[in-house]
């Protein structure tokens, strides 16, 4: 760390202790409760929090369902390329008799919701600010119920295709708030558990669906598909229901100001007065404050523009790239799974039964993520993930040259479970994890808005690209896509090991600092931060009326310790 960027960060802290001091008595005692709830919340036990916050937990639960339908409907549109009687209704037949829907139908259906998602996402980030967390969400249930009936009546291709769009926009509101409010509600034992429940309940809906069409896949009449439509109707009432009972997220009420209603919503995530007393309420609030003030020091602002500029940038690509691995390990190739199966030479019934073996182990590998978490980290999970998957799709692509051969279809389907197993084990569930801890509270609606968008990107660019791979009357590789996911999936694992950071164990203060400072990723988890060692010099060198002046620094060259004024802040190498 250079003394340039020292002398910054004594800047930032002095300009948010100058903010704090001006609206609050008692500076001081701001930062003590600041500091005493930052440093519970650090060490608290995952039993305790449950004990603390079951509220939380209930209510976070409750609103990533919505997560549900966006990986349910998402797994049923790239399935039905497979479904006989979706075939035959849509889909273009030969002289023979087969029928198969024409790959640049297949990109623009799974690209629509795509699309749609983009521009719903764009509308949350400007509405969660706005109006706040819970009144956008309800919105989004309410018009996501009345969307459903498009693709149910689809007559042809088109409407299909406007119903995909139309049910994106909702969809891009349940990809970014559900994670965020999860984020934002739970203390730091239980972040990760609450985040990564959200990749779970996309896996919950993809499993099932894959339920839904294996049962429905001998029908040969229109209900073969309709059936799966319908039952989307079953998951926005409930959900509905939970949301509207719900707390606001206390986070974006302080950032509103409204610091009473704060508290309350405080007090409704806890489980009671003994266990989350009033004085705790104040302290965590005061906590609340001075991070907001932080980072309103930090990048003044709170437009789309602020996440690419100063710490902020480097925090959205990390959160962009994050979720743009998602889609380049391979993870696309689990969405149209029995479509691929059936490429890879198994009968269409073998195939959707292999689909709901391989979901289920998908859940199976979220939960089992909770255990790894706390004591492997993000970043190691998410690196050592991506070289299995590596790994993975090598052998995927080397058995197709032998595709012909029964056996061996068999061993490329039991390839793609264990691909699902340790990707629903480390990429899908981190993924989530990391997204939600990198970004910055101020930001975190609209960070998370722009991974999001990358990855739909990402997405839209590889939904062009499957089905011309998979499809026999394009490019015909199927399973040799194994190794096309193999190279980008390499190029992912360079850029994990020299730009992912480890976020375990951190408050949102913390990891201000580190991000302010410059701090190597390599180097996130060795990295000791205290954000209130020194708050009486920011005090001092405020009343004095020469923050600049006064800050200062001291920078070993070897790099052992380095100590900022202000922000308490020392690296170990």
């Amino acid at each position: 760390m250079g003394l340039t960027d020292a002398q910054d960060v004594a800047r930032i802290d002095s300009k948010a202790a100058a903010a704090i001091a001006s609206n609050v008595e008692d500076y001081d005692a701001l930062v003590h409760d600041a500091a005493e709830v930052t440093n519970n919340q650090e060490k608290m036990s995952v039993s305790r929090a449950i004990k603390t916050y079951p509220n939380a937990i209930f209510f976070s639960a409750i609103l990533s369902l919505a997560v549900i339908m966006e990986g349910y409907d998402t797994l049923l549109i790239g399935n039905f390329f497979a479904m006989p009687a979706f075939q035959k209704k849509y889909g273009h037949c030969n002289a023979a008799g087969k029928c198969e829907i024409p790959a640049p139908w297949q990109s623009g259906l799974t690209n629509g919701s795509q699309v749609g998602s983009i521009i719903g996402l764009q509308l949350t980030g400007i509405c969660s600010e706005r109006y706040g967390y819970r009144k956008t969400i309800l919105v989004a249930l309410a018009a996501m119920t009345a969307f459903i009936f498009i693709p149910f009546f689809a007559p042809n291709l088109t409407v299909l295709l406007i119903g995909q769009i139309l049910q994106g926009l909702p969809w891009g509101v349940f990809q970014t708030l559900t994670t965020s409010y999860a984020a934002e509600v739970t203390p730091v034992a239980l972040r990760p558990y609450l985040t990564t429940w959200v990749n779970g309940c996309w896996v919950v809906g993809q499993l099932i669906a894959s339920g839904i069409l294996r049962g429905t896949v001998g029908r040969t009449d229109h209900w073969a598909y309709k059936i799966p439509y319908a039952i989307q109707w079953i998951w926005p009432v409930p959900i509905f229901i939970g949301c509207w009972f719900a707390p606001e997220s206390p986070w974006w009420l302080v950032r509103q100001n409204r610091l009473e209603d704060a508290k309350h919503s405080l007090r409704r995530l806890a489980a009671n007065d003994r266990d989350f007393t009033d004085h705790e309420a104040d302290q965590t609030v005061q906590m609340m404050i001075h991070t907001n003030e932080l980072e309103k020091a930090a990048a003044e602002g709170g437009s789309y523009w602020d996440c690419f500029k100063r710490s902020d940038g480097r925090r959205t690509e990390i959160a962009c790239v994050v979720w743009l691995i998602q889609v380049f390990c391979g993870g696309p190739l689990m969405g149209v799974s029995s479509y691929f199966y059936t490429k890879a030479g198994l009968p269409t019934d073998q195939a959707f039964n292999l689909s709901i073996g391989q979901f289920a182990m998908g859940l199976v590998g979220t939960i089992s993520s909770w255990f790894l978490l706390r004591k492997v980290g993000r970043r190691a999970l998410y690196l050592y993930g991506q070289l299995a998957l590596f790994a993975i799709m090598i052998t995927v692509g080397g058995l197709a040259f032998k595709a012909d051969n029964t056996n061996v279809s068999w061993a490329i389907g039991s390839m793609l479970l264990i691909f699902t197993f340790i990707y629903d084990l480390t990429v899908g569930p981190v993924c989530y994890c990391l997204v939600a801890e990198i970004s910055s509270t101020r930001l975190r609606a609209k960070t998370v808005v722009l991974a999001r968008n990358a990855y739909n990107v990402g997405g839209i660019i590889v939904n062009i690209i499957n089905p011309r791979m998979l499809n026999s009357q394009d490019w015909n590789l199927g399973a040799k896509a194994g190794f096309v996911y193999a190279g980008t999936g390499l190029i992912c694992i360079i850029w994990t090991y020299f730009r992912l950071p480890e976020t375990m164990g951190r408050s949102y203060g913390s990891l201000d600092i580190l991000f302010e400072q410059k701090v190597s990723a390599r180097k996130f988890a060795s990295t000791e931060v205290d954000m209130f060692s020194s708050h009486s010099q920011a005090t001092a060198a405020h009343s004095a009326g020469s923050i600049d002046e006064k800050a200062s620094s001291t920078d070993k060259v070897d790099g052992v310790v380095a100590n900022t004024s202000g922000l308490g802040y020392k690296y170990e190498a």
